[in-house]
């Protein structure tokens, strides 16, 4: 055991005596492991109250820079700001940067005048474009550590990803509605809609959509689903009802629907105006839109992860950037399959 406290001071944390302890933290034998676990739960006791001290009276700026519809951006906004006193006794504020339609190079420009003002770190959601990376790069030269959130830049000098398994995600997407099609339904098309190409976690998504329904259609010895995308809908409502009406009045087969990015309500228009059934529908964030389409039956399901608890990893991996906190943990957030009977409160 790390012995990075004096004996006295945990001995007295753990209500044991010194020469209890020294046992413990030395190997020795004649100890039993309920005393052990004793020892153990007051230095990691001691950590944390280390931790609150280096905390107390700390502020930090972090700027959230997003590109995404405005539904998806007022949810992340909500999770931050409802986490943010959780994450006491440092005063975190946001700095709120959000655009539902952005240029590259506009998203250059904000990042940039960022490293300007300075910040404390960037939570970033943006393009997988060289010039993006580069600009990241930047900022983590000149000291402001970056979490990409949602959406990953890997080949760029990003602390870490915050965000789910993209690739499982859109994998357990195409398990779900090739199995609610079931057999007889071969020659049933899935429409998928995604807001814009250049989005790695969209693109993740849709090559483990692809990847279940050949996995699923090789076992069966049948031809796979057909698929049919749309893309370059920057997930707002007017620009996907359109593009999903001319999809539908090409593709008579078209029967539903894996939303990657958004517009949800918008397809669900589509379909109505069309006088065609939708007969699976999966999407990604419990955000307000696709809570009311849960219940009204509109969606078959919903692929979710927490925003709160990713927002708080967020801001605690920014923290221990900047040498504040340690042992925050890294990797996939969890998904959850939300249906109109497990709706989360």
């Amino acid at each position: 055991m790390a012995h990075r406290y004096k004996v006295r001071e945990i001995a007295q944390q753990a209500g044991l005596s010194e020469a209890t302890v020294d046992r413990v933290l030395h190997g020795r034998p004649g100890v039993r492991e309920d005393t052990r676990a004793e020892v153990e739960q007051a230095v990691e006791d001691l950590d944390k109250q280390r931790t609150q001290l280096r905390l107390n009276g700390r502020k930090f700026f972090v700027d959230v820079v997003m590109q995404a519809p405005e539904r998806f951006c007022a949810e992340v906004r909500t999770a931050l700001e409802a986490e943010l006193p959780t994450l006491s006794p440092a005063l975190v504020r946001a700095r709120f940067h959000f655009r539902e339609t952005e240029s590259v190079d506009d998203a250059v420009a904000t990042l940039a005048g960022i490293r300007g003002r300075g910040s404390h770190g960037v939570i970033l959601k943006a393009p997988d474009r060289p010039e993006v990376a580069a600009a990241v790069d930047d900022l983590v030269a000149g000291g402001i550590p970056v979490v990409t959130y949602v959406s990953d830049i890997p080949t760029s000098a990003r602390v870490a990803y915050v965000g789910i398994d993209d690739r499982a995600a859109g994998a357990t997407a195409g398990y779900l509605v090739d199995r609610w099609f079931g057999r007889g339904d071969e020659d049933a098309a899935v429409l998928v809609t995604l807001s814009h190409d250049s989005f790695r976690a969209e693109g993740e998504r849709e090559a483990g959509f692809r990847r279940a329904l050949r996995d699923l259609a090789a076992a069966e010895h049948r031809p796979p689903r057909r698929v049919v995308d749309i893309a370059q809908s920057s997930g707002l409502d007017e620009t996907v009802e359109d593009l999903v009406t001319q999809a539908l009045q090409r593709d008579p087969a078209v029967a539903g629907v894996y939303s990657i990015g958004g517009g949800n309500a918008a397809t669900v228009r589509a379909f109505a105006r069309s006088g065609r059934p939708c007969r699976v529908f999966v999407a990604h964030d419990l955000d307000t839109d696709n809570r009311r389409l849960l219940a009204e039956g509109a969606l078959s399901a919903v692929l979710h992860h927490d925003l709160r608890a990713d927002v708080h990893r967020a801001c605690r991996l920014l923290m221990q950037a900047a040498g504040a906190v340690t042992g925050v943990r890294t990797g996939s957030s969890p998904v959850h399959v939300v249906t109109p009977y497990n709706v989360p409160g």
